[in-house]
């Protein structure tokens, strides 16, 4: 059984989200995937209305812990970078 948690974050890229899995040990795949030793991680990104003008970029990334992860590892992962989007989107 695959551990999958989504999160979505807003004020920060793609860019910089990948850079911050990165940071805390993963290694980007592909344009939208970085892997770690015991996760996976895919971003997207979309624009959303927060309000009658304003728009913001909102970056979903689903963290997916693979066979040899547990929900633990990926709760605490998920925690970390989280930590990290909040500092960054303000």
């Amino acid at each position: 059984m695959t551990t999958r948690v989504e999160r979505s974050f807003r004020g920060i890229s793609e860019r910089l989200a990948i850079r911050y899995l990165g940071n805390l040990g993963g290694e980007q795949v592909a344009d939208d995937t970085v892997e770690g030793p015991e996760w996976t991680a895919t971003v997207s990104s979309e624009t959303v209305g927060i309000g009658p003008s304003l728009t913001l970029t909102e970056v979903t990334v689903v963290f997916e812990a693979t066979s040899e992860g547990d929900a633990d590892d990926l709760e605490s992962l998920v925690d970390r970078f989280a930590q990290k989007a909040m500092r960054a989107g303000g």
